[in-house]
């Protein structure tokens, strides 16, 4: 009996222990969740600036080459249809 009651504590530590090492392997893996949906975030807005510098150039090279007068009115339109379509932070 006095074994019983003796071990009664250190039972409990042993619980508690189990319980802090599950809860830093759980802090582990959220953590490192998060900074890998950071640096995504990161890499997707780089893309999208890479993106709009790729479609300021295409514009400017359009608008260089002869015969593209009729087109302007047409692109016009499209440039506010694309807009609509892709929202932006």
């Amino acid at each position: 009996m006095n074994e019983l009651a003796n071990a009664g504590p250190l039972v409990s530590y042993g619980v508690l222990g189990i319980i802090l090492i599950v809860a830093f392997i759980a802090w582990f893996y959220v953590n490192r969740a998060s900074v890998r949906a950071g640096e995504q975030i990161q890499l997707l807005e780089s893309l999208l600036e890479e993106q709009k510098k790729q479609n300021a150039l295409l514009r400017r090279i359009l608008e260089v080459q002869p015969g593209n007068e009729q087109k302007k009115v047409g692109d016009e339109q499209d440039k506010r249809d694309f807009i609509r379509l892709i929202p932006e932070r």
